[in-house]
């Protein structure tokens, strides 16, 4: 059995929707490094940095990630479930998790956290690294829908859609899209309305 270690409206309902999307079952465990209690002290046994999501497999292999178990998932299941059949798309839809990691989803820790980036930080380099950063995260969410968006599978949403269903969901990036880039606005909406992971989407932001 797989087990989930994440909470409400973080990245692991990324790794949930991918899960129902593949028909897999897991245990979930609620943990958070905001949330201490015993999910929290589980989640630290298997992942030192006590981030989420964190995925264990049936062997006790520990995946860590978002893009990297996502990019396992798709390599596992049925070819074209989670990543593309072909070649050429495959790399395309790696490359996109990758570039959502790294840019966009990297971002958020600063935004959430701007005290651990600088020292010492009073309240006004806080606001002014968050405003900085959310700024360029934006920026890196119209490169994405600018690159992306065609070949967007939202019909059927695999790895790359579901990541960017989930994470452009933080730091006001969704009322950005929707102004400045609607047609990937609506194309994200498709995705956490797909029947297969409505039920995460909105267990997570009701």
């Amino acid at each position: 059995m797989l087990t989930l270690y994440g909470t409400k409206g973080s990245g692991s309902a990324a790794i949930e929707a991918a899960l129902a999307r593949a028909g897999l079952a897991f245990t979930s465990v609620d943990a958070a490094s905001w949330n201490p209690g015993p999910g929290h002290e589980a989640l630290l046994q298997v992942n030192p940095l006590g981030q989420i999501p964190t995925l264990v497999l049936a062997d006790g292999t520990v995946l860590t990630e978002s893009a990297a178990i996502l990019i396992h998932l798709g390599l596992t299941v049925a070819p074209g479930l989670l990543l593309p059949a072909e070649a050429s798309e495959r790399a395309r839809a790696v490359r996109g998790l990758v570039y959502i990691a790294a840019n966009c989803y990297a971002a958020i820790s600063v935004i959430d956290y701007p005290e651990r980036w600088c020292e010492p930080c009073d309240d006004d380099m806080k606001a002014r690294i968050r405003a900085g950063t959310r700024a360029r995260l934006h920026e890196h969410w119209r490169v994405f829908a600018d690159q992306f968006s065609i070949g967007f599978e939202a019909a059927k949403p695999g790895a790359l859609e579901l990541l960017a269903a989930v994470v452009s969901k933080w730091s006001g990036t969704r009322p950005m899209l929707q102004a400045e880039r609607p047609t990937f606005h609506a194309q994200l909406l498709r995705v956490e309305q797909h029947p297969e992971v409505a039920a995460v989407f909105q267990r997570h932001w009701p």
